[in-house]
């Protein structure tokens, strides 16, 4: 398991944390994303050009790439963009 450390734009970063998005579209150049690896979301707000400092760790659960095979990926996805579907991990 690899822990990736990611910029989200303040209004991605809100709509992961309050449970609207369940997904995170990403190059795959970037890293070596897997699934079951944490993808640790760093707010960004984009208007002041800084990070928040509020961060939110996030399993990755799932991914979708040109290489899946669906109706639509092949066709949908560049072969540098991958889908993660991912779900926010629980304080204990």
């Amino acid at each position: 398991m690899t822990t990736h450390r990611v910029k989200s734009w303040t209004y991605l970063f809100n709509a992961v944390k309050s449970g609207l998005k369940k997904h995170d579209f990403r190059n795959v150049d970037e890293r070596d994303y897997k699934v079951g690896d944490v993808l640790v979301l760093c707010e960004y707000d984009q208007a002041t050009g800084q990070f928040t400092g509020n961060e939110l760790p996030c399993r990755i659960t799932y991914m979708t790439d040109y290489r899946t095979p669906c109706a639509m990926s092949s066709m949908a996805l560049d072969k540098k963009a991958t889908v993660l579907s991912i779900e926010p991990i629980k304080e204990s």
